[in-house]
């Protein structure tokens, strides 16, 4: 196995992600944390972690030349979106008062409303923070050895809203029902934090660079 690109644009730990893929990663593949299109570009893998602001994720992409790089890879290559960076795929979030995002995907990154209530009238707060479980809307391979009750760890204010259902391949309960997983082909990108969430983050991460699409 060649190269996982661990995509670094300023933002984010990337440090926890690359340690997690490295302890599941086969030998002989190298985790290599870069902000260099010529890395990510000739990576065989790319993983695109993100904390923060759209806005500020998305000058940041632009300021280290990764916006083509990325969507290259997003197109071409396995690849992994975490947390920002499954959210700035789409075309627009409302963050920041509006920021334009990649338009990988059409749709719109949308706030939690702030009346959010459980099933037994208990308000909850914003952000979606803990451990939460994700309903998988279809079959994919990075789900292998993964339970259906299987939790995971979120941290967010803003979630994914795309237009064309069949991208959606897994859905989370917050007050709503929210997208919290997209795959498309080689892509599959996830809300919640994988490299935070146990054992059953490690295996999303193992069977992610075991995948060949």
């Amino acid at each position: 196995m060649g190269t996982i690109a661990v995509v670094d644009y300023g933002m984010g730990n990337l440090r926890s992600v690359a340690k997690a893929l490295e302890h599941v990663a086969p030998k002989g593949a190298r985790v290599r944390i870069t902000d260099r299109a010529d890395d990510i570009t000739g990576a065989e893998r790319v993983v695109f972690p993100g904390q923060g602001a759209a806005r500020d994720c998305m000058r940041a992409i632009d300021a280290h030349g990764l916006r083509e790089p990325l969507l290259e890879a997003a197109r071409t290559r396995p690849f992994f979106g975490m947390c920002m960076g499954l959210q700035v795929l789409l075309a627009h979030s409302e963050e920041n008062g509006g920021t334009d995002c990649l338009g990988l995907f059409q749709g719109t990154v949308r706030a939690f409303p702030r009346d959010l209530h459980d099933g037994h009238g208990r308000r909850l707060k914003i952000p979606h923070m803990g451990w939460n479980s994700v309903h998988r809307t279809r079959a994919h391979p990075l789900w292998n050895g993964i339970a259906e009750t299987a939790c995971f760890y979120f941290v967010h204010g803003y979630h994914a809203a795309p237009e064309e259902p069949d991208v959606v391949a897994g859905t989370t309960d917050y007050g709503r029902r929210f997208c919290s997983v997209l795959a498309d082909a080689n892509l599959f990108a996830c809300q919640f934090h994988p490299e935070k969430s146990s054992r059953d983050g490690l295996r999303l991460l193992k069977n992610f660079v075991e995948w060949s699409p």
